[in-house]
């Protein structure tokens, strides 16, 4: 899923994003590129972290069976 989120205002060491639908969103300045500036609509993408979190389960398991069936 893609965001576009445009740059409302800065409070602070904040950033004031608004969405599409007029909704408000707050995030750390510090954890956005730094040249951003009021008005500049950035992109965000959201993913589903279901992928990683069975690649983890697979990585654990893989790692019970070394320890627990030694060769």
């Amino acid at each position: 899923m893609r965001l576009n989120l445009i740059i409302d205002r800065f409070e602070g060491d904040k950033v004031v994003f608004k969405t599409e639908n007029n909704a408000t969103i707050v995030w750390p300045k510090d954890a956005l590129p730094e040249n951003i500036h009021e008005g500049m609509v950035l992109t965000f993408t959201i993913n589903n972290s279901n992928g990683k979190e069975d690649n983890d389960k697979r990585l654990a398991k893989d790692i019970l069976n070394e320890i627990l069936q030694p060769e």
